[in-house]
């Protein structure tokens, strides 16, 4: 089965607008492992790049970096709390001796900076490609645990479709093609050095970085209902999917009644809803539905609603809670309703 490639994505500080249209051009030919790179927004980027002629070292652990737009803010980046890798475009200030840097103008450069990137980022390369086997593999999986092991014998992951997932953090895409899923008994333990994650995050990272679409045609054209808040850590959220989840939560919705009371519209609500089916927190079944909601529904008037998003938020947003009995709807992305 051809493995499927993730989008890759990169937060940039201190760039003017010319320079950034330069990075966007080269970022389209540059990648060594063929992957697809795009600029997002810092909190959601994978990877932070930022212009070295324009970031000030204010102490061993601050650094601050000045707007390339006019009238643009600088931020202020506390070293220790970034969970990213970080490249600095060149000249560099003083002080300052990244591990990664580059030349702005330089193609070959800016290959190798994403190289290197790409080296770092595998485990989260072969988590998106375990989960996109998990999504092609729903029709013919059970509820069991597997060892997924490559076409030359090799085990690459162990998924338990009732809890959680393990791969092996050097695995490359093209291990995940052809791969053979096997059943195991459940008391098989991964190797230690396996990368870990539960199967709600794993089926929402992938949501974020793929191209497809994942949404099913029903969640187009019947009623949508709020399940259950999302599994995940909140900061794992977007706004939008806050805002979906509370909309839907008052009252359940279609697609077309959900882009008038959001203001999502299109490709972006699909997407957002996609993310939240894998992980079950919506549901096309009322009967899955959750029955708070549902009495909250029965008074709700639509009218005062439409056209009014109403600001993110959630209550009981407690990602860690364990699995309850005879969940069918996803995560474990099987038997989908």
């Amino acid at each position: 089965m051809p493995y499927e490639l993730p989008f890759l994505r990169v937060g940039l500080a201190g760039f003017s607008l010319e320079q950034q249209e330069t990075l966007g051009r080269m970022l389209q030919h540059a990648s060594p492992g063929g992957l697809t790179w795009e600029f997002a927004k810092f909190g959601e980027a994978d990877a932070l790049w930022l212009n070295g002629g324009r970031t000030q070292v204010l102490s061993n652990t601050t650094l601050r970096v000045a707007s390339g737009m006019p009238a643009g803010r600088s931020i202020q980046i506390n070293l220790p709390d970034v969970d990213r890798p970080l490249a600095f475009a060149r000249p560099l200030p003083r002080n300052l001796q990244p591990e990664l840097s580059f030349d702005i103008d330089d193609a070959a450069s800016v290959g190798a900076v994403l190289g290197r990137l790409e080296g770092w980022l595998r485990p989260l390369i072969a988590q998106f490609c375990l989960a996109s086997q998990v999504l092609e593999q729903e029709s013919a999986l059970g509820s069991g645990l597997y060892h997924v092991t490559s076409a030359s014998g090799t085990l690459i992951a162990v998924v338990d479709l009732r809890g959680d997932a393990a791969v092996m953090p050097t695995a490359a895409p093209m291990d995940f093609e052809n791969a053979m899923w096997t059943t195991r008994s459940r008391d098989i333990v991964p190797p230690e050095h396996f990368v870990r994650c539960s199967l709600s995050q794993l089926m929402w990272q992938y949501a974020l970085r793929t191209a497809r679409d994942v949404l099913p045609r029903r969640y187009r054209t019947e009623m949508v209902y709020f399940r259950r808040p999302p599994r995940l850590a909140q900061r794992l959220l977007r706004d939008s999917h806050l805002l979906l989840l509370r909309e839907l939560a008052m009252a359940p919705g279609t697609f077309t009644e959900l882009q008038q009371r959001t203001g999502l519209v299109g490709v972006q609500l699909a997407h957002d809803l996609a993310a939240l089916y894998l992980v079950g927190a919506v549901t096309s079944n009322q009967k899955r539905a959750s029955q708070a909601s549902l009495r909250r529904a029965e008074g709700w008037d639509s009218s005062l609603h439409s056209h009014q998003p109403s600001q993110p938020s959630l209550q009981g947003r407690d990602s860690r809670l364990p699995p309850q009995p005879n969940d069918r709807t996803a995560p474990a992305p099987l038997n989908l309703e």
